[in-house]
């Protein structure tokens, strides 16, 4: 091998792979601490002189509590519920707002796609106050359709623009060919548009299902007793108890929690990363 075939062999180790391994370490080093931690003794966690990032003995003690003495399962199935109709219904939402943005040209499109997205920016911190008042004019308190119907308003706005910029990079022929041939707008939008935006759409509804499933603030507010808790509350109201932390159980509730989305993730990052790069470069 030449001199400089082996300098570009360094150089790339050098300024590519060395930090893209500190930047991939740096990423997962909190979910191996949770991971460890949820597996290490309680004596452990307290021991001042082992190394705190190996694991010297390993019990399931902290797993048997989460689901023998707490009500994680039904943290589970109440989080389960409420996320998936939740990003359903925004979809569905989004979709439509995002093709009418994105297909049609007509007057304050550019306006409203702009104040869509604004509308995302606004911290739940102002809307919870009001959106409660709403919900118990309608006596949807601690019902999930308290959180299905609220969670909406901080999920399509950001889903809406992310997928008006993708139905923009969607060529428009195909779809003037197919109302040529007959089909009506919606069945060509059903037909034709939505194959070519699945990466779009599924891109908006991992970010959505991540979005609801990590929600806090309705949780808490809206839902007001324990069976019908979502585990990012149930989490913080049964495992920490004043000053007193139950690291065990909440380190291998936050592994529990994070394996649906971690699954999510994984069937489609592919789809995932192309529906963010179109729909973000052509918005």
């Amino acid at each position: 091998m030449s001199i400089v075939g082996e300098n570009r062999i360094w150089q790339r180790f050098l300024y590519f792979y060395i930090p893209l391994g500190l930047f991939v370490a740096f990423l997962l080093m909190p979910f191996y601490w949770m991971f460890v931690v949820s597996l290490r003794p309680t004596a452990d966690l307290l021991n001042r002189v082992r190394n705190p990032f190996l694991i010297y003995s390993v019990t399931l003690n902290h797993y048997r509590f989460l689901f023998e003495d707490t009500a994680f399962t039904t943290w589970m199935k109440n989080t389960l519920i409420v996320t998936v109709c939740a990003t359903l219904l925004s979809l569905f939402c989004a979709i439509l707002i995002g093709y009418a943005l994105g297909r049609f040209q007509f007057r304050m499109g550019n306006f409203l796609g702009a104040a869509i997205f604004i509308a995302y920016l606004v911290p739940p911190t102002l809307l919870f106050i009001p959106l409660a008042q709403i919900i118990s004019e309608y006596q949807l308190y601690n019902s999930y359709w308290a959180l299905i119907l609220t969670y909406p308003t901080f999920l399509i706005p950001f889903a809406s623009w992310l997928l008006m910029g993708y139905f923009r990079t969607i060529s428009a022929e195909l779809e003037d060919a197919a109302l040529v041939d007959g089909a009506s707008r919606l069945q060509a939008m059903r037909q034709i548009v939505l194959p070519l935006a699945m990466p779009g759409v599924l891109s908006a509804g991992i970010f959505c299902f991540t979005l609801a499933w990590n929600e806090f603030l309705y949780a808490l507010v809206f839902m007001g007793t324990a069976e019908m808790k979502t585990i990012p509350v149930g989490v913080v109201s049964d495992l920490i108890k004043a000053d007193t932390f139950m690291w065990g159980p909440l380190m291998a509730a936050g592994i529990l929690g994070s394996v649906p989305v971690a699954i999510a993730y994984s069937f489609f990052v592919d789809n995932y990363v192309s529906g963010l790069t179109a729909g973000a470069t052509k918005g």
